[in-house]
């Protein structure tokens, strides 16, 4: 029997190799990296159903047209020619009205519950794992009047659609942080969130897949496809001919690329993030976002990082120095006492998020292939959604029915 082949060894990928070994299946994953640094491995590693709503949100658009004219902004389209971008760009904008938003919000909410569930149950099952999983909530804190009117309302929004969320005034926010000021009017706290150290995550995970004799191809280029009718049988690298039983693009942000080889449409940005550890004096307890700025803070003991940052870069994965000044300067913009010191260079980790021009990811069966499934575009919520993710590419490829609905999820909807 020929091997499932997973191209992209991320978190997605490494999620979707773990439920299918569990149903017996060989599993090879190939990246074109050594796996020691990716976009899962450096985030906030936040588990956020209350996220619901989607990157293409309608007062994105404005805000994005004033963002573009500061290099430090946390949303961020560097303008250049490039059909891709332009292409991206319009279904984008397209994307975010209010219709589009309410259609997937339930999808959204639905595989972020899903996806924690799952963690709560990986956990148990795997009490060595030392991901840290924390869960105390998000909360969003706030400076201004007109971000505190936005985020009640979403607050309300939240409860709406079966979110526990609480609404804190300043005072309250003295007993969430007793070691330190958090200057803000108030916040919200989503007590269902939670958050964990993606880092030790991805590295428990990949040992345990090697454990179970999943097999780990890196540094290995995708040139192409070989294909038979609607069936592809082989991965074309640069290390030579792969054959297959089925394939499973998991590539992130090069997954459009994957695709257009394979002659179906997946329209995909990458949306660079920056983020650095900093030593948690005075100590952090709660995890946060600075939602003026969307900084998120992410506290682990004698560590915590902060993150952010959406700068719509294509592929291009070097470092801009006035986004990371950006994240700095929110630090003590919002926590005064916070000793903060500018990162060194190679303390800034940063990573390109898949972005998808509607918010939502891909999840499902490629056009025109009977073997071939994509699981890609999750924006800046990929650690939330990798187990759920993992999870329905596996009943999919084992042709059992899905934990949920994902209609709005479909591969095909720009092909």
């Amino acid at each position: 029997m020929k091997p499932t082949l997973i191209i992209g060894g991320g978190i997605i990928g490494l999620f979707t190799a773990y439920y299918l070994q569990k149903e017996g299946v060989e599993v090879t994953v190939i990246d074109r990296t050594d796996l020691r640094d990716n976009c899962s491995t450096g985030n906030a590693g936040m588990i956020v159903p209350s996220h619901i709503i989607p990157l293409a949100a309608p007062g994105m658009i404005s805000k994005g047209i004033s963002w573009m004219f500061s290099s430090k902004s946390p949303f961020y389209i560097h303008p250049r020619l490039d059909f891709k971008l332009v292409q991206w760009c319009l279904l984008f904008f397209k994307a975010a009205n209010p219709s589009q938003v309410s259609k997937a919000i339930p999808y959204l909410k639905n595989i972020s519950l899903l996806s924690k569930a799952l963690y709560q149950e990986f956990r148990q099952e795997h009490p060595d794992s030392s991901m840290a999983l924390v869960e105390k909530g998000l909360m969003m804190a706030y400076q201004t009047e007109s971000m505190e009117k936005e985020e009640v309302e979403f607050a309300h929004l939240a409860r709406k659609y079966g979110l526990e969320a609480e609404i804190l005034g300043h005072e309250d926010l003295k007993k969430v942080e007793p070691n330190l000021h958090l200057k803000a009017r108030g916040a919200v706290l989503f007590p269902g969130d939670a958050h964990l150290d993606p880092g030790a995550l991805y590295g428990f995970l990949k040992k345990y897949l090697e454990q179970k004799e999943v097999s780990f191809l890196t540094e290995t280029q995708v040139l192409g496809f070989e294909k038979e009718g609607t069936k592809v049988v082989a991965v074309l690298t640069d290390k030579g001919k792969l054959e297959a039983e089925k394939i499973l693009l998991c590539g992130g942000s090069w997954s459009g690329e994957l695709a257009q080889m394979l002659h179906f449409t997946l329209p995909m940005m990458g949306g660079k993030g920056y983020s650095f550890l900093q030593a948690n004096q005075p100590e952090i307890q709660q995890a946060t976002i600075l939602t003026e700025q969307k900084v998120a803070v992410s506290p682990y003991g004698a560590s915590v990082r902060f993150g952010g940052t959406m700068e719509i870069a294509g592929t291009n994965e070097s470092i801009n120095k006035n986004r990371v000044k950006g994240i700095f300067e929110a630090i003590n913009r919002y926590y005064p006492d916070f000793q903060a010191t500018f990162p060194e260079d190679k303390q800034i980790w940063k990573g390109l998020r898949p972005c998808s021009p509607d918010g939502l990811p891909y999840i499902g069966f490629a056009p025109r292939y009977t073997n071939v499934l994509v699981g890609s575009g999750h924006s800046m919520i990929g650690i939330s959604l990798a187990p759920a993710t993992g999870k329905i590419l596996s009943e999919l490829h084992q042709q059992k029915d899905s934990s949920m609905e994902i209609q709005g999820f479909a591969v095909a909807r720009y092909a």
